[in-house]
């Protein structure tokens, strides 16, 4: 089941649009100001955001470029050209107008998650953690993960296989391209360094090293 956000402060639009996306099959979160928003969003995982642009506290301008990674289809009474070329090239799926035909925004919706779909070959992902191929960002339950470059190509190999243990010199081997001066002595402290990392976020262990072969994912 999908899941779709919709950030409005008008209750009887929010209402309006829980009902029609339920009826739908999707399941509906609700989030009324933009600071409600940004706790909601790091608490549940959304395929899909409708955003209101006149919030209150953070409005849907300033929103907006805090929903990287789920596509957002604006929804504002706001009509001018301008405005909506803005809201497109900072990052906006779509934009509708209101008053909107319910119809044409079902479809809308449908055609973001498509596309959403058929981008999905382009994360990797493994019980919470998940890896965005574009932008090289590591999240774990929802936390993003700085990675340095060597972290990230190590990182991207052990999700690729996540249930087998990757030899170091298969590790080495797959991660040339991206780090050719890694040796195998400094392959041990990047991997420690990753496994910190992983740690610091919610306090479990991510990689085990398996001895004297190489390393797997837990």
């Amino acid at each position: 089941m999908k899941t779709i956000a919709v950030i409005d402060d008008d209750v009887y639009i929010g209402d309006l649009l829980q009902e029609l996306l339920s009826r739908e099959g999707y399941r509906v979160l609700r989030a009324y100001s933009g600071t409600e928003a940004l706790l909601l969003l790091k608490a549940e995982k959304a395929d899909l955001i409708l955003l209101d642009l006149m919030l209150p506290g953070l409005s849907g301008e300033e929103l907006l470029p805090e929903l990287t990674g789920t596509p957002v289809i604006v929804l504002s009474a706001k009509s001018d050209v301008q405005g909506k070329v803005q809201l497109l090239l900072g990052g906006a799926a779509d934009y509708i107008t209101k008053p909107f035909d319910t119809g044409e925004l079902l479809a809308r919706v449908a055609v973001q998650l498509r596309k959403s779909a058929c981008g999905q070959s382009a994360r990797l992902s493994y019980q919470d953690m998940e890896l965005d191929l574009s932008s090289h960002q590591l999240t774990v339950g929802g936390v993003p993960v700085k990675l340095t470059r060597t972290e990230y190509a190590i990182m991207k190999l052990l999700l690729q296989s996540p249930a087998q243990v990757i030899a170091k010199s298969v590790i080495l081997d797959g991660i040339s391209l991206d780090t050719p001066d890694c040796t195998e002595s400094s392959l041990k402290i990047h991997v420690s360094n990753l496994r910190k990392k992983l740690r610091d976020v919610d306090g479990q262990e991510h990689i085990e090293a398996v001895w004297g072969i190489g390393f797997k994912l837990i």
